[in-house]
């Protein structure tokens, strides 16, 4: 086997694996944010406020964690499925042309993370300091915050999911 196929076949291989690990974070973060929204939150008002304010912080305090990690491997996997492309069609003696839905892919993917941050550094905050301080009605005006920024955040990530499905470039 010639070595620019070989290096080829790698490229692939790598492409593919860097897509599928880019994809599975999606998933959690997205899949995430349905979860909280449509089957905790709603089984949790069951509960008396100081109860449901300690799950609603504990389980968003975990969730975080997690898209945290999400995002890392989201950005370092679609930064370099494009070096990959980019360096194809160098070695090609092409031009490399990003289609359109990376850009809009790219472009939601940081509206998205503002707003994560916003939540982490904001009003997850405000929540862990009325869970601290026992001002349930404040608790409960962050989780109000924090329900409508992760819907926000649930569309866009749906969005740019069938964008990307629909575009097929990606």
């Amino acid at each position: 086997m010639r070595e620019s196929a070989k290096r080829a076949k790698g490229s692939t291989v790598l492409y593919a694996t860097l897509k599928a690990f880019h994809l599975l974070a999606v998933i959690v973060w997205v899949g995430g944010m349905a979860f909280m929204l449509f089957c905790l939150r709603p089984a949790a008002r069951v509960l008396e406020p100081p109860a449901r304010i300690a799950l609603m912080h504990a389980a968003i305090r975990r969730f975080l964690a997690v898209v945290a990690v999400a995002i890392a491997v989201i950005f370092v996997c679609g930064a370099a499925m494009v070096a990959i492309a980019w360096s194809a069609a160098s070695r090609a003696g092409l031009r490399f042309n990003m289609p359109l839905d990376w850009y809009v892919m790219f472009a939601v993917f940081f509206v998205m993370l503002a707003v994560f941050v916003h939540i982490r550094a904001v009003v997850f905050g405000r929540l862990d300091a009325a869970l601290r301080e026992q001002r349930w009605a404040d608790g409960a005006s962050a989780l109000g915050a924090i329900r409508w920024e992760v819907s926000a955040n649930l569309v866009l990530g749906v969005f740019v999911t069938v964008l990307v499905r629909l575009g097929g470039t990606a």
